[in-house]
């Protein structure tokens, strides 16, 4: 009669075991229901509204459910046939403005950026009171892809003049016209690589009346500035810009070329002198 309490404590035990098996089972589970499976596009650092977005403004963050409109990783499968696809959606996003501020690991949704070519991309870009102008540029960093929107630029002018009274050392110029633009847009590559050649820059009404006449005096180039660049000190007074750069500053060779030839010696003309009533011939002395 006394194994019946040992019997009923030992089946107690065994329902307490399975309870509790059953119970890490099912926090397993949910560990795995909750783990992160997918990846999206996401702030890799605070951004403020109107930033233009680069390589290094978006990371991929993992989750575990994708929202709608949020920007998802491709999956195994798809990188197995296409292993450049994510580094392709990751890019598409580069140039584009936020029309929001988002944290650092907030998810980026399709609607919070504006592409260029977007009907309202250069309303969300400018900067309040500030104008958008696109220019031709025939060097620099447009042509090579060396630019990116975000960056911030310098605008070149250069100028040949093609006339004989000008010395050889006066004949090209080069100047800084405005200094310290923000790239807005450049245009997109074509089929074959190479890079457009027009930059949208941010300006101010005076800076896009320079610009354009500088358009019609010579050819404009736009060069990079460090990210370390001071971007809110005033403008210095005029005596204090960066003096033009004529072809004798950059090749000293041209004032050999230039030095003036020995002028033909050109005989006197013969004058007329009066004596009275009579004239006798004789030459002007120099």
């Amino acid at each position: 009669m006394r194994a019946k309490p040992f019997i009923t404590v030992l089946f107690v035990a065994s329902l307490l075991g399975a309870a509790i098996a059953a119970v890490h089972i099912m926090a397993a589970q949910n560990d795995v229901t909750h783990a992160p499976q997918e990846q999206v596009l996401a702030a890799a650092v605070p951004l403020p509204a109107g930033t233009l977005l680069r390589a290094q403004d978006v990371v991929w963050r993992a989750i575990s459910e994708t929202e709608p409109n949020e920007i998802a990783r491709p999956s195994a499968t798809s990188l197995v046939v296409n292993p450049e696809l994510a580094d392709q959606i990751r890019a598409s996003v580069y140039g584009a403005v936020l029309r929001h501020q988002l944290a650092a690991e907030d998810p980026m949704r399709r609607d919070d950026i504006v592409k260029p070519g977007d009907r309202d991309f250069l309303q969300v870009v400018l900067s309040p009171g500030a104008r958008a102008i696109a220019i031709p540029v025939s060097t620099g960093g447009a042509s090579t892809g060396l630019l990116s929107p975000g960056d911030h630029v310098d605008v070149i002018l250069t100028q040949d003049f093609k006339t004989d009274n000008v010395p050889l050392t006066r004949r090209s110029v080069g100047e800084m016209v405005v200094e310290n633009l923000r790239v807005l847009a450049i245009d997109a590559p074509d089929a074959k690589g190479n890079f457009g050649r027009t930059v949208t820059l941010e300006v101010t009404a005076e800076q896009a009346e320079q610009i354009n006449v500088a358009a019609e005096l010579g050819k404009l180039s736009v060069i990079l500035r460090s990210v370390t660049s001071p971007t809110n000190l005033a403008a210095p007074a005029s005596s204090e810009r960066i003096r033009p750069k004529w072809a004798g500053d950059v090749s000293p060779a041209l004032y050999g070329a230039a030095q003036e030839k020995p002028l033909p010696v050109i005989p006197p003309s013969p004058v007329q002198v009066f004596h009275g009533s009579g004239k006798t011939e004789a030459v002007k002395l120099d």
